[in-house]
C-alpha cells in the first residue's frame, strides 16, 4: 500500500492548522481484518476528544484512550450487521439563525 505523503498536509490547510496527527493502531493482520468487520473506523466525533464507538473494537479503543481520545463505548449488534456505526445514527441538523 502506498501512502499519499500530500493527503495529511492538505487537510490541515483546508482546516487551516499547522498540521494534523494521524493515528494508526498498532495491530497484525488477524487484529486488523476483525476490527474493520466491526468498523473499527466507524466513530462519531461528538466533541474535541470524545468520540462514539463500538465497544467491540477493543484494539483500536485502547489506542485511541492511550492517546488522550475519550471513546464512549457503544454496544451495538442490529446496525453493525448492516455494516452501520455510530456516524450512521447521526444525521446532520440545520437550526435555524438566533
Amino acid at each position: 500500500m502506498t501512502e499519499n505523503g500530500d493527503l495529511f498536509g492538505v487537510v490541515a490547510e483546508a482546516l487551516g492548522v499547522e498540521r494534523v496527527q494521524v493515528l494508526r493502531a498498532p495491530t497484525d493482520r488477524f487484529e486488523a481484518a476483525r476490527e474493520q468487520w466491526d468498523d473499527g473506523n466507524n466513530f462519531l466525533a461528538v466533541s474535541p476528544g470524545v468520540v462514539l464507538g463500538y465497544e467491540r473494537n477493543t484494539t483500536t479503543n485502547r489506542f485511541l484512550a492511550d492517546h488522550g481520545i475519550e471513546v464512549v463505548p457503544l454496544v451495538g449488534s442490529e446496525l453493525g450487521r448492516g455494516r452501520g456505526g455510530p456516524r450512521c445514527m447521526s444525521c446532520p441538523i440545520e437550526r435555524a439563525p438566533a
